[in-house]
């Protein structure tokens, strides 16, 4: 596997294997890498001639506040999983490599869209992951693209960049990863502690209560996200940010659970914030 730092390395070799007529799959992580990245790039691996991963974690989509600094990291460990899926190059670049000291050049959907869910807590969340990932697609130009269902709002809002900034890149969802007890797999659960781990199962609880309530017929979305507000609300160890349920491509409130709403949620243990969701299946 290739390991580059710089954008002039990943371009070469890219040019490389179009010469050959290969076609090229990008996986965009923020490293700390566990099965769910994985899965991804099986994905990309089974779907594309060669594979490309990002290993980055970028600061422009951390508020002062956040846990960039504390963000896990262990490349090493990263390079071996990436290799043992089958990924052809990691792009590992320095800060510097992507952001000039004078940056001052972002890329944001001026709608509603960023500022559901997550962004509402988060309010420049959602710019800084539109602007890393528009470089990431121009230095790789990958033919397609793969992303987690977990961040299902960033998937949406990459989905939505993509079409109106033209970079006919297709955009692959994959689905999310869990432990053996039903936890979403996230670099975040490092944090926490033993009895925050177990706390945290009622994330998954809560997916299975509101897609069973879906299932036998519930259509109203206050009454579910409700039942699932209400079940986290019993662990004493969970603050709840957001529960909601929103259209699946616009992120905007609905009232009715239909095939393609989202249900999403996300809940802090204590400076742990996790988050998971489902989509209402047809």
């Amino acid at each position: 596997m290739i390991i580059a730092t710089t954008i002039q390395e990943v371009r070469a070799q890219v040019a490389a294997w179009r010469k050959e007529g290969l076609t090229v799959g990008l996986v965009p992580t923020m490293g700390y890498l566990h099965e769910g990245h994985a899965s991804l790039v099986d994905r990309a691996v089974s779907m594309c001639d060669r594979v490309v991963a990002s290993d980055f974690v970028n600061p422009t989509q951390f508020a002062p506040n956040e846990d960039l600094d504390s963000y896990p990291r262990d490349f090493d460990h990263d390079c071996a999983l990436l290799e043992e899926h089958g990924c052809h190059m990691v792009f590992y670049p320095a800060v510097s490599e992507l952001y000039a000291p004078d940056a001052a050049t972002y890329v944001e959907i001026q709608s509603d869209m960023p500022k559901q869910l997550c962004g509402k807590t988060r309010p420049t969340h959602f710019k800084g992951v539109c602007t890393v990932v528009s470089k990431l697609f121009n230095i790789v130009q990958p033919d397609k693209a793969f992303f987690g269902q977990k961040d299902a709002q960033q998937l949406a809002i990459i989905r939505r960049m993509v079409r109106e900034l033209s970079y006919g890149i297709e955009i692959i969802g994959c689905p999310i990863v869990r432990e053996a007890d039903g936890l979403a797999k996230s670099s975040r659960n490092t944090y926490l502690n033993p009895d925050q781990r177990k706390a945290a199962l009622v994330l998954s609880q809560a997916v299975a209560l509101g897609q069973r309530l879906a299932a036998e017929g519930e259509t109203s979305a206050a009454k579910l996200v409700g039942a699932m507000t209400d079940h986290i609300g019993r662990e004493p160890l969970a603050r709840i940010d957001y529960v909601s349920a929103v259209d699946g491509v616009t992120m905007e409130p609905v009232d009715t659970i239909k095939p393609g709403v989202l249900v999403a949620m996300a809940v802090y243990f204590d400076k742990t914030r996790l988050i998971d969701n489902f989509t209402v299946e047809g």
